[in-house]
């Protein structure tokens, strides 16, 4: 999957799973969608697992520790100073 990214990827695997929704479509149009909606998906659980490792780089603190945080999307957390984090 050269020049993929999550989007576009995402996008596809979304367009593939129509299809297969909507049916009508020949059993070997159905197998190829399905064996292409596969490779997106493992391409997708990659991408997915390569930002979680780089999130927990991010999160370890100085003495190398993982610390986690629960995501809350919306307001930016402030620190101490009253700046975004």
């Amino acid at each position: 999957m050269t020049n993929m990214t999550f989007e576009k990827a995402l996008a596809e695997l979304e367009q593939i799973v129509a299809k297969l929704e909507k049916g009508g479509i020949s059993l070997n149009e159905s197998l190829a969608l399905f064996e292409k909606g596969v490779k997106l998906t493992r391409f997708l659980r990659g991408e997915l697992d390569k930002a979680e490792r780089k999130i927990e780089i991010l999160l370890k603190d100085e003495k190398g520790a993982l610390r986690t945080e629960d995501f809350e999307p919306g307001e930016p957390e402030e620190d101490d100073d009253g700046e975004a984090k």
